[in-house]
């Protein structure tokens, strides 16, 4: 493809209606830097759509005509490293064809106030309505498959995010982590502006949010005050400094697993900002829904693609139920399931397939646990409160640390009510059933008439969401995908992309 730069409105309107593919959009303000480098590179690695690079110094965004004035302008280095880095297209509109007078249709609109009126908000009034002003204009003439932006600005992204929602573009935001220079300062097209001594300064402010970060791993609490009051100790000018709820934006709570401590400083007359990501423990996906919706096929390929632990709470069911089985255990009798599950050990252990393999007292029962036989009583068996209780203890020690997704029936509701994201997998009984029908007949191991099984599935959903405790329901901050008429990859990816619109990238690579 033939490298182009685009300065007109009408010009761009031209190229999109003639082009062949999506777009991937980076918008930015020039005076390019590692930072819209990586943003550049990703798209470029992501697919095969075109990646187009604007540059607009928007005046709306800018307190101060003097702070609009000097505003480091280095357009023919920032051609060069666009289209080395992988940039297809460039457009460099003027504030002209940006905010033409005589066009009564530009919209000039309001940020989320909830999102602008914390943190970079407090003092840059109507910045913020600027921001979504210009990329409204621009999602409009570029209408791109793909947004990418920078985490380093995370007030923004999220305030983008709230727009496109509220807009219902059919745009996917792509976050990247923020890019650091090798003394942990961000990269900023602003930190041209700092003399040395200033540079020492914003290295100062950036190593101790990572130094409280460290501490916040160890003690999972952060001393505001006494950070502040180290920070003034060293002659650095907070203009805020604050613990929030990373998508909120509100003051932290304690139940909040993931936060974000962001702070602002000035350096000379130069204004900037940095943050960290906190965690008391890594990210959980707990998924729900009834049997045969695919939760299992589905959590393993999620697990694989995050890199995540597969935590298939549905197999120590079934394994219990196998071992009750076998043993010929009366679990009726309360005093003697006390003792049994006393002795129970269950694990999980890859296979030379990369494959999970379930053994119970030392049995590998991944196979036998998965037969008609097993369906059939395991839902009893997991009504039992002696049996619940007991794993919904060992599940829960398993995710003490968090980095894993796990499937189930009350995942959600019960075992992670915590959980980051939470799905709830469904799909009709006709289709469930084709699916359990094709699993049966891949292994050639029973047969079973297909309107038996759709009864078995009626049934099995009855049981389990009548059972007296934890029954199978849908959590009420679950998001419900119905799977029918979707492939097992497309299902993935939705959920995928859900998680990366959750959790920071920067959390992820953690």
């Amino acid at each position: 493809m033939n490298k182009i730069i685009i300065r007109k409105t009408e010009e761009l309107k031209e190229w999109r209606r003639n082009l062949q593919s999506d777009i991937n959009f980076i918008p930015t303000m020039g005076n390019l830097h590692d930072g819209h480098q990586k943003l550049i590179s990703t798209a470029q690695s992501l697919n095969c759509n075109t990646n187009l690079l604007s540059i607009f110094v928007n005046p709306l965004q800018f307190d101060s005509k003097e702070d609009l004035k000097s505003y480091p302008k280095t357009i023919d280095k920032d051609i060069e490293i666009a289209f080395s880095n992988g940039a297809d297209a460039i457009f460099i509109p003027n504030v002209t064809d940006m905010y033409p007078k005589k066009n009564k249709s530009i919209s000039y609109l309001k940020a989320s106030k909830e999102l602008s009126s914390a943190l970079c908000g407090l003092t840059r009034v109507g910045h913020f309505d600027g921001v979504c002003t210009v990329v409204y204009r621009l999602l409009k003439l570029i209408q791109p498959k793909n947004l990418f932006l920078g985490e380093k600005d995370w007030q923004q992204l999220l305030i983008i995010k709230n727009l496109i929602e509220e807009k219902k573009f059919n745009i996917k935001i792509i976050p990247v982590p923020t890019e650091r220079d090798s003394d942990g300062v961000p990269f900023s097209s602003r930190n041209k502006h700092l003399s040395k001594n200033e540079r020492k300064t914003l290295k100062l402010f950036s190593n101790e949010l990572e130094n409280a970060k460290i501490i916040f791993k160890k003690d999972k609490k952060i001393d505001l005050k006494q950070l502040t009051k180290k920070l003034k100790s060293k002659n650095i000018s907070i203009e805020y400094l604050e613990h929030l709820h990373p998508y909120s934006l509100k003051k932290v709570q304690s139940n909040d697993n993931i936060s974000i401590l962001a702070g602002a400083i000035k350096c000379g007359k130069t204004r900037l900002i940095d943050h960290v990501f906190l965690m008391k423990r890594k990210p959980i996906i707990a998924i729900d829904g009834p049997a045969g919706s695919g939760k299992s096929t589905i959590t393993k390929l999620i697990a694989k693609e995050l890199n995540l632990l597969y935590l298939d709470t549905g197999a120590m069911y079934r394994a219990i139920s196998w071992l009750f089985k076998k043993e010929k255990i009366d679990y009726a009798e309360e005093s003697e399931l006390k003792k049994i599950l006393n002795n129970i050990s269950i694990i999980f252990k890859s296979n030379s397939i990369s494959q999970q393999d379930v053994f119970i007292n030392n049995f590998c029962v991944t196979e036998e646990i998965r037969s008609q036989e097993i369906s059939a009583i395991v839902s009893k068996i997991s009504s039992i409160k002696k049996v619940r209780e007991f794993l919904v203890y060992e599940q829960r020690k398993i995710g003490q640390s968090g980095g894993l997704v796990a499937e189930g029936r009350d995942i959600g509701t019960t075992v992670f009510p915590n959980a980051e994201l939470k799905i709830f997998l469904t799909a009709s009984i006709d289709e469930r059933a084709k699916r359990r029908k094709s699993e049966l007949d891949l292994r050639g191991t029973e047969e079973i008439d297909f309107n038996q099984l759709k009864e078995l599935i009626r049934k099995r959903d009855f049981e389990d969401s009548t059972r007296k405790i934890s029954p199978l329901k849908k959590a009420n901050d679950a998001i419900e995908l119905l799977t029918d008429g979707y492939s097992i990859n497309e299902v993935v990816e939705k959920i995928v992309n859900i998680y990366n619109l959750k959790i920071p990238k920067e959390i992820q690579l953690e």
